[in-house]
């Protein structure tokens, strides 16, 4: 890739992971190689099955066991989680550094970093010292503005209307 830049899917509304996925399959048909490293997703989701048949050239990672939601967890199951965010960054960088792919998706990054589990700090530090030819890419609602200053592209997801709202909950194939 001739140059790589810093593209962020925030918001409170749905499909940010859809539009990372979209983008990562848009690159590989150009024969990228696309690594995602999603964070706080242990649950199967439908994209998962189907990412599946893109290897090698698009390859998930996860690091996690499964938790429930961080505010119903106990201390002892936070700094187990920590350890696995951790661990998942450190691969990031590991990867990153190597240059093993063109696009690195960080999936519900914005999350880890809104619920304490990795600095922002670091996460910015990392996205500073990039390759320039590796195209990254960010997800999650919330997204802190010190991400914001060093994207290149920020799409806002705005949800106007939800079915959770009247009492619908996810749907299998649809919100994972």
């Amino acid at each position: 890739m001739e140059k790589g830049l810093i593209q962020v899917y925030t918001g409170d509304g749905k499909g940010k992971t859809t539009a990372a996925v979209g983008q990562g399959i848009r690159a590989l048909g150009r024969g990228y190689t696309v690594y995602m490293v999603q964070f706080l997703k242990s649950q199967d989701t439908g994209e998962l099955k189907v990412l599946e048949k893109l290897e090698p050239g698009f390859k998930v990672f996860r690091f996690e066991k499964k938790h429930g939601f961080i505010f119903n967890m106990s201390e002892e199951e936070i700094a187990e989680l920590k350890k696995e965010v951790k661990a998942a960054f450190d691969f990031v960088k590991t990867v990153l550094f190597k240059r093993e792919c063109d696009i690195l998706i960080l999936d519900e990054i914005m999350a880890a970093m809104n619920n304490g589990l990795i600095d922002v700090g670091d996460v910015a530090e990392v996205l500073k010292n990039k390759p320039s030819d590796v195209e990254m890419i960010l997800t999650g609602r919330d997204a802190p503005d010190k991400i914001l200053e060093l994207a290149d592209y920020v799409s806002h997801n705005v949800c106007k209307k939800h079915p959770f709202e009247r009492g619908i909950g996810a749907r299998k194939g649809i919100e994972y």
